[in-house]
């Protein structure tokens, strides 16, 4: 009893720490692979305890056999049997003393080290905000580099190493999602897959019945009403009673002759019509859909770059000394033009892979989902456009980060004293940042103004990390893409010197798709530049 009661108010301890600590698992594949480590656990303490009740079983059927052979023997002839002084003393000793012991062998729990173990694994687990957002990634993935339900069902990705399949009930859950969210759109989708699965044989405990149910209305939702009513149709020839099934066939059927009465009638109007008779109008793909979304989605599939061949002929590579600065004068960094207007250059082998891991290291602790300006308030906010962990180091917590810093400020020319600290990123699946800018604009006045530093005047941005597939760093303004690449870093002015914000730096963090990306950013302010990067009288310039 102690222990059942021990046990109550750990689980109870170990839930409240739970609701307390738990975190965004689905932003970072860092917080993931410990996850990784805790199913490998779990399974580990399921073994045993496998072996634990499999040991107590044999102990249970060797007791079996043997009294099965006993008592096939005594009960030929009892009299005779109990005849013998020690048959009849252990007869005696078995049933007052044996058959109790054996009692308490089959009530043994032997489950109490798996469940404990369970028990406080669980607050480590993700919770159902987790399962949504995992869920909302792929769905972002598919959308933005134009994936299939069955490419994604069958884990055709590019680049994956290992292959993984859904299953009809992980489809129906895909589309379960989608319906809580309203996007009726991925509902279809997904239900449609979760069909075809099981129609191909696919063994499941999910019946058709569930899947047509919702399918149906989506595709009413979506202002279908024929495709709506034959689904509808399809739902009561597996079940025929089906209560919902049986009233929306008749409503579809009603609204569809109020329909073909409005379109052939030439006195009752279409506004005429009540409202709730009236078909929905399609939604179309997800509620969030940006203007520009296009544009960017075809950028993270490395589509649609405008750059023609003769601008193209202007950019180059180059060793680049940071202005003749001692540090680089023997032992220059290689530097290429990504992009001419804006101008954006990659510097190569510009981090070490022992620079990069000391980095990891130091934020992979306290990693958190990544915040965005408030352009209201000028304060940190977490947001829907931005998924993913950051963490952000200071110069004095480490050598290695102070020596980055000063890298960065000997290449660039510019004083990194007022810059921000430096920030790492971990994106995990369909880890993006949609089309923003880094600077404020004159609509928000007090963005940085807590800072006391002035705007962003340039971005600095370490790539930490190759990624598989998808992860590029895009400008949807001017259609340019930068893609991923260990060891690299991007830099661009967000400001022309006249400190006027340049328009054409909004750019955008593609979804990952395959892979881990790492990387790690300096947004380097105004504040200590006026002599390093004088104004200029043309406001574009």
């Amino acid at each position: 009893m102690p222990s059942r009661m021990f046990r109550c108010i750990l689980i109870v301890g170990l839930l409240l720490h739970h609701s307390l600590a738990h975190t965004d698992f689905f932003t970072s594949i860092g917080h993931m692979t410990d996850l990784i480590h805790t199913e490998k656990d779990l399974v580990t303490s399921l073994k045993d305890y496998i072996k634990a009740e499999e040991k107590k079983l044999e102990q249970v059927k060797k007791w079996a056999e043997k009294l099965d052979q006993l008592t096939s023997t005594a009960t030929k002839d009892p009299e005779g049997f109990l005849g013998h002084p020690v048959n009849a003393f252990k007869l005696m000793k078995r049933l007052n003393t044996e058959w109790g012991e054996l009692e308490n062998l089959v009530l043994k729990d032997m489950s109490d080290g798996f469940i404990t173990n369970l028990t406080i694994q669980r607050q480590y687990f993700p919770n159902d905000e987790d399962q949504t957002g995992a869920a909302k990634a792929l769905l972002r993935l598919q959308d933005t580099y134009n994936l299939d339900t069955d490419t994604i069902s069958k884990g055709n990705l590019p680049g994956v190493k290992h292959k993984s399949f859904l299953t009809a009930e992980d489809c129906f859950e895909l589309g379960k999602i989608a319906y809580s969210e309203a996007d009726y759109y991925h509902t279809e989708l997904w239900m449609e897959q979760a069909l075809k699965q099981l129609e191909e044989g696919e063994v499941s405990t999910l019946d058709k019945v569930s899947v047509l149910d919702y399918w149906s209305y989506a595709v009413y939702q979506q202002g279908h009403l024929d495709k709506a009513l034959q689904l509808t149709k399809k739902l009561l020839e597996l079940d025929p009673e089906h209560q919902r099934a049986n009233g929306n066939l008749k409503y579809f059927e009603y609204i569809m002759a109020k329909e073909k009465d409005a379109n052939t009638s030439t006195t009752k109007t279409a506004d005429e019509q009540p409202e709730q008779e009236t078909a929905p109008k399609r939604k179309g793909r997800a509620k969030d859909y940006l203007p520009e979304r296009r544009k960017y989605e075809m950028l993270c599939r490395g589509e649609g770059l405008k750059m023609t061949p003769r601008r193209q002929k202007k950019l180059f590579c180059r060793y680049h000394d940071g202005n003749r600065n001692p540090k680089f004068i023997l032992a220059p960094a290689k530097q290429e033009d990504e992009w001419d207007k804006p101008r954006i250059v990659r510097f190569h082998e510009i981090i070490s892979d022992a620079e990069i891991e000391i980095v990891k290291d130091l934020a992979k602790p306290r990693l958190s989902r990544a915040t965005v300006h408030d352009p209201e308030t000028g304060k940190l906010t977490t947001a829907q456009y931005r998924v993913s962990k950051s963490a952000w180091l200071s110069g004095y917590e480490d050598p290695v980060v102070s020596r980055i810093n000063m890298r960065i400020q000997d290449l660039t020319g510019l004083d990194v004293s007022t810059a921000e600290e430096l920030q790492v990123a971990n994106y995990g699946v369909g880890g993006q940042y949609e089309p923003h800018f880094d600077f404020g604009r004159k609509d928000e006045p007090d963005a940085f103004k807590e800072l006391g530093t002035g705007n962003r005047i340039a971005t600095w941005l370490f790539y930490m990390s190759d990624v598989s597939a998808g992860g590029a760093t895009v400008f949807p303004e001017v259609g340019a893409s930068v893609w991923p690449k260990k060891g690299t870093a991007v830099f661009w002015y967000n400001l022309f010197a006249s400190g006027e914000g340049d328009y054409s730096t909004r750019h955008a963090a593609c979804p990952v798709l395959v892979g881990n990306k790492w990387v790690s950013n300096k947004w380097i302010h105004e504040r200590g530049q006026e002599f390093r990067r004088p104004c200029t009288l043309s406001e574009l310039e």
